[in-house]
């Protein structure tokens, strides 16, 4: 068993514990200290060996739908009724798992995983080293409608797309719109939680965190390596 801890607690049950090198124990402690200068980091690191032992799958689904002018990098893997659209770029050691669907003329970095039932609209870019968890949704339309004089609502094409930068990650259910004209555009090494939704031309700077259920609406710029 690892834990990591700033402060004295009931671990004596534990055989390694992984603390910063600040922690002074209150009391005698039978296990082996493991001092770091962030545990939280180190545990990260330890964890993210481990689970690049586990196989990663190859191939490409007989039941896969992908159009003859996409192109397919190396050792990827493509899942049951994913669908690939004209003219995509798909890199190496991409994988997408089943029944996600990627429109035309979109591109994917080497090494993105994209998870089942994703959903990523026509010309958008996905960068290298992506995590696009279930059930997102990249390019969908941005929320634009033009009144006339009756009050009747119309609607404004958005004929722009999203841009994803190297190492985002995007959780399950959240939607990210394309932008009316230009891109919406999310910065290298971006987290983006569940249940997030990011509006059409919003700019979200590099290195940035944000938490779940906190939509931004259109036209905003958020910081690079701001936390929200």
């Amino acid at each position: 068993e690892i834990i990591t801890s700033d402060w004295s607690s009931d671990v004596c049950s534990s055989d390694l514990v992984i603390v910063n090198k600040t922690f002074e124990p209150e009391r005698a402690i039978s296990a082996t200290l493991i001092k770091v200068d962030d545990a939280y980091q180190s545990v990260a690191q330890l964890f993210t060996l481990v689970n690049n032992l586990k196989p990663r799958k190859t191939g490409i689904s007989a039941k896969a739908d992908i159009a003859q002018s996409a192109s397919i990098g190396k050792d990827i893997f493509v899942g049951a009724f994913v669908s690939i659209g004209e003219n995509c770029k798909i890199g190496n050691n991409v994988t997408i798992h089943p029944n996600t669907q990627i429109g035309d003329n979109v591109s994917v970095g080497d090494g993105s995983i994209i998870y089942s039932n994703v959903s990523i609209y026509s010309d958008c870019v996905v960068g290298k080293n992506n995590i696009i968890h279930s059930g997102a949704v990249i390019g969908a339309d941005g929320f634009g409608f033009a009144p006339d004089e009756e009050g009747h609502y119309h609607k404004i094409p958005q004929i722009g797309n999203v841009v994803l930068g190297d190492d985002v990650e995007i959780g399950a259910n959240t939607t990210i719109d394309r932008a009316t004209m230009g891109a919406t555009h999310i910065g290298d090494g971006v987290k983006i939680d569940n249940l997030v939704q990011v509006a059409h031309n919003v700019e979200v700077g590099e290195y940035t965190a944000i938490a779940t259920q906190l939509p931004r609406s259109e036209e905003r710029r958020v910081g690079k390596e701001c936390r929200s």
